[in-house]
């Protein structure tokens, strides 16, 4: 179960809940699983630069897509895909950026990216805490961290996506009443990332009962992992945070 767990690499962006504790290592980025096809590593290095999103001081992610967005969202870590490409498909008014440092995942969402003529989606497959930080603040409707790495041995925690300095990040770069969501099959991570939000004074949980962190949102589709951590025997917890 561990090395599996380990296999989710959408959080490897950001390693520790101060950059300062971050090890000086080349830990995320272009990392590979199988070697890529030469087609999908020739997308890799033909379309990657054109839909990478340049960062800069005050970013406005409206500003990203040749098509008209009425709403912005941001998913960290998005795998596969199959989230990500979903709610670009579903609302095709809503500009998205993808965020995902695994070479084999980007190869996967370019591929879609090109044989789908895609228009709302932008890429981004470096650090995300450095995305956050470029962000003009308020500009995200919606943000999306679904199945992070979990981490689970105690002194690995501080490798989780989810601190103190992550959660002012994301609320930072939400619209007042904008949405977090987030989903986890493990237990310790559910707890772990609600302490951190309940620390923070930008962020408050909607939740009023049971039911509203144990069934999925209604737009939602079931990833491979997902499916896996069922048969697996695991539960999923899915939370959703408002910005204050």
């Amino acid at each position: 179960m561990g090395k599996d767990r380990h296999r989710r690499r959408d959080q490897e962006a950001s390693l520790s809940s101060d950059l300062s504790e971050r090890p000086d290592r080349a830990f995320f980025g272009r990392r590979k699983g199988k070697r890529l096809t030469d087609t999908r590593g020739g997308l890799i290095d033909r379309l990657l630069p054109h839909l990478r999103v340049p960062l800069s001081d005050g970013l406005d992610p409206a500003s990203l897509f040749s098509v008209p967005v009425t709403t912005l969202a941001l998913e960290i870590g998005f795998g596969g895909g199959e989230h990500l490409l979903h709610q670009a498909r579903l609302n095709p008014q809503t500009g998205f950026i993808g965020c995902e440092p695994f070479v084999n995942g980007m190869a996967k969402m370019v591929a879609a990216i090109e044989n789908e003529n895609i228009k709302n989606i932008r890429v981004f497959d470096s650090d995300a805490v450095e995305l956050l930080k470029a962000l003009a603040p308020a500009s995200l409707d919606r943000i999306f961290i679904l199945y992070p790495d979990p981490w689970p041995k105690r002194r690995q925690n501080k490798r989780r996506f989810i601190s103190d300095l992550t959660v002012e990040l994301l609320a930072k770069a939400l619209k007042s009443g904008g949405e977090l969501r987030f989903a986890t099959d493990i237990d310790h991570y559910a707890g772990w990332t609600l302490t951190h939000i309940f620390r923070s004074s930008s962020l408050t949980w909607t939740a009023k009962g049971p039911e509203d962190w144990r069934k999925p949102w209604t737009d939602w589709i079931q990833t491979r992992y997902e499916a896996k951590a069922r048969r697996e025997g695991r539960r999923s917890s899915y939370l959703t945070f408002k910005r204050r």
